[in-house]
């Protein structure tokens, strides 16, 4: 056991939680989709953004996102900088898509638990 605990999500885009539908308005997408980030993070018991290292934005449309992934970037993430790889795409898992986000996180707090659990069981 490595003694991390991580979270990998690939693939989250800017639904609607609640019902399932994408904005037709590319900014309110991009800024849906980083909120889908966050709540899955914390639905997942992490804290968010904040243990965000690993970023990957796919977009249909790089010029219309771009500006918008980098604002949302400062507001999420203003204390830190993950790494980030921006790509463009001819399309994404449903028509109706203009953006979707890849994270990887690492939780220091599940990794110090799983290392104590790991020297329990060594005992």
């Amino acid at each position: 056991m490595s003694g991390f605990k991580t979270y990998s999500y690939p693939g989250i885009g800017g639904w609607d939680r609640t019902s399932g539908e994408i904005s037709g308005d590319v900014n309110a997408e991009v800024d849906q989709a980083f909120e889908n980030v966050e709540a899955n993070l914390r639905h997942a018991g992490g804290k968010g953004w904040s243990q965000v290292y690993r970023v990957v934005t796919y977009s249909t449309d790089l010029k219309a996102t771009h500006d918008r992934i980098i604002a949302n970037y400062r507001r999420w993430m203003p204390d830190h900088q993950p790494a980030w790889t921006e790509v463009g795409v001819a399309r994404l898992g449903l028509d109706t898509m203009h953006v979707e986000i890849e994270v990887e996180a690492l939780d220091p707090e599940g990794a110090a638990a799983a290392k104590a659990t790991e020297a329990a069981k060594a005992e």
